[in-house]
């Protein structure tokens, strides 16, 4: 079963009597739905909607939770999680133990018993398991940045800016990252509005090109139009946040799209429940 070792990553310890009820009053994820062993997906929102802090979410004993965040936003993580703490009874601390491994496949590398793995809820029908201790080997980087490209899995920094992209953008209405039956968090009534109206245009598209693509932040245009931008990729195969009706357009007029100068192909992850819109867009509402 292959595996990588995530040195970019850092954990973050919530634990108290109000621990989960702080934390379901702020986060996108619903706690409720969250087991045991498992590790799923949830943002931090600004008032507006959009996402201030990306995480990994899972149980770490009774009144306590592991946000899984990258390394380098976690002090600040830190810092906005203990502005809402108020007079709630939760301890808040950056962890000691920082070590995570991720391993993909039919074969785990870990016991089922084994207390510090978690299935990684984000990837639908396959075995995705994070660990968070004792693995010090490096393993496979650059195939894990494969693994989860080709599944269609957007994080910040790689594919996406924090402050710049709603819930939906990123698929985490799709991924368990959003709980739509919870009630009130930050930014929840722009993320139910957007869901109630199917408003969302920006999605995670699957890139594909003949040859290697451009670096992340390249812009995809149509005849010079821009219709998303580009994220992490591997050789040929990437991820980017597109408008999602500017390129069913475009598919619909036989009109390339390029990345940089690289014709490409996009696609809609096999496991979205999303679709393309069925109307056009004329040139004057793209």
């Amino acid at each position: 079963m292959p595996f990588a070792l995530l040195k970019d990553r850092a954990l973050i310890s919530v634990s108290g009597p109000d621990a989960e009820h702080f934390l379901q009053n702020i986060l996108t994820t619903d706690l409720d739905t969250l087991g045991a062993g498992e590790a799923k997906p949830g943002a931090l929102l600004t008032p507006q909607g959009k996402i201030l802090f990306d995480f990994l979410i899972s149980r770490a004993g009774e009144n306590a939770f592991r946000l899984e965040c990258r390394a380098d936003i976690s002090e600040d993580f830190i810092r906005r999680l203990t502005l809402y703490k108020l007079r709630a009874k939760v301890e808040i601390a950056k962890s000691e133990q920082s070590l995570v491994a991720v391993a993909w496949g039919k074969e785990p590398i870990v016991s089922e018993n084994d207390s510090t793995a978690f299935a990684d809820k984000r990837f639908a029908g396959e075995s995705v398991t994070r660990t968070y201790a004792g693995i010090a080997d490096v393993g496979d980087i650059a195939a894990w940045q494969a693994f989860r490209i080709a599944h269609g899995i957007a994080e910040s920094g790689a594919d996406y800016a924090l402050g710049d992209a709603f819930p939906h953008d990123v698929l985490l209405d799709e991924t368990g990252g959003v709980g739509f039956r919870k009630g009130c968090y930050v930014g929840q009534e722009v993320v139910s509005r957007m869901q109630h109206r199917g408003t969302a245009r920006r999605r995670v598209l699957i890139v594909q090109a003949g040859l290697a693509l451009p670096a992340s932040g390249t812009e995809l245009t149509v005849e010079g139009r821009p219709v998303g931008t580009l994220g992490s990729s591997v050789s040929d195969i990437g991820l980017a946040i597109a408008r999602i009706d500017r390129v069913k357009a475009a598919l619909d007029a036989g009109q390339p799209i390029l990345a940089g100068d690289v014709p490409v192909a996009m696609a809609i992850p096999n496991w979205a429940k999303f679709a393309f819109p069925q109307e056009n867009v004329s040139a004057e509402e793209a």
